[in-house]
């Protein structure tokens, strides 16, 4: 009992200098607010945290060469190096996945509320430029008047088992890794937008800062570390749940075991591992979005062809 007392009279005494401590700190800054040696305080601390981010790179892998100012370049800064440098002790994880797991996401569509806070997680998280995304929750309206309701289905790169867009890489810049997870190397990527036209989910797209193919890659920098994707962390209705299909327990396997689960245009063949309960008929096979990448199929479809202008050619 006594040490006990010790311990906890111990960790009070830390909390309080930690406190003092904290305090003084808060004090010191406040004095200097305003200052010139407050400026060069923030400049040196500015100064201290380029370096250590710049440190956190792996040698041989350089940054693209992008103006600071541009959307998107802590993309690249943050996501592209140093979410791998943490792996170089891991024997590589980041780019080969755990042995002996296939992680899959379910998506309960009777708890999605459309509230898009998933897209929102996912912008932040994985800092994806304006007007691309690597998950949206399309609103639509199914059905004929006057029997129409409303319909919520979220949407990312399903992570097939067999993926179609490995196949057409004509650089090797995209590949799975042993737990199911589909990555794009964006310094192998040469920006031809195969993979793009070969998804049937179009769930890839061009990165416009990158100039490369881009899509969700179920958080890998979260997974590795074992949390979850940020899109399920954040889902407000609970609708979104993660785990390893290997795992009998986990809400992926017992969904597959207890209840009718469905996936996206299972006709392709690519057996997708994004599930989902309560998938209508009407979506299953016709997926709302717009063209993502040929010039053509854009501007038949009434949308902006943007900067890249791809036209298909016939040989």
């Amino acid at each position: 009992m006594k040490k006990r007392g010790r311990a906890g009279s111990d960790a009070s005494d830390k909390i309080d200098k930690v406190s003092g401590h904290e305090a003084g700190r808060r004090l010191f800054f406040r004095a200097l607010t305003g200052g010139a040696v407050g400026a060069a305080v923030a400049a040196s601390l500015g100064a201290k945290a380029a370096t250590a981010a710049t440190a956190s790179a792996i040698p041989g892998m350089p940054l693209f060469d992008q103006p600071r100012g541009d959307s998107g370049r802590d993309y690249i800064d943050g996501h592209d190096a140093s979410v791998y440098a943490y792996t170089a002790k891991d024997g590589n994880l980041a780019f080969r996945g755990f042995e002996g797991k296939r992680w899959a996401m379910l998506v309960d569509l009777r708890k999605c509320i459309g509230c898009q806070a998933c897209t929102a997680a996912c912008k932040f998280e994985n800092n994806v430029p304006n007007a691309v995304f690597r998950t949206l929750v399309p609103d639509v309206e199914i059905g004929r008047y006057p029997d129409t309701r409303r319909a919520f289905l979220p949407r990312l790169c399903n992570h097939c088992k067999r993926p179609s867009c490995i196949e057409v890489c004509p650089a090797g810049a995209t590949w799975q890794r042993r737990d199911g997870i589909v990555v794009v190397d964006n310094e192998r990527c040469i920006g031809c937008g195969a993979c793009v036209d070969a998804c049937p989910y179009d769930a890839r797209f061009m990165n416009p800062v990158t100039k490369t193919a881009d899509k969700c890659n179920f958080c890998a920098q979260r997974t590795d570390q074992g949390l979850l994707p940020a899109c399920v962390e954040t889902c407000v209705g609970g609708a979104r749940q993660f785990g390893d299909l290997n795992d009998p327990n986990s809400a992926p396997a017992r969904a597959l075991q207890q209840q009718p689960v469905q996936v996206l245009k299972p006709e392709t063949g690519n057996e997708p591992r994004v599930l989902y309960i309560g998938l209508p008929d009407a979506l299953q096979n016709n997926l709302p979005g717009r063209p993502d990448l040929w010039s053509a199929d854009r501007r038949a479809a009434g949308e902006p062809v943007g900067d890249w202008k791809v036209e298909e050619v016939s040989l």
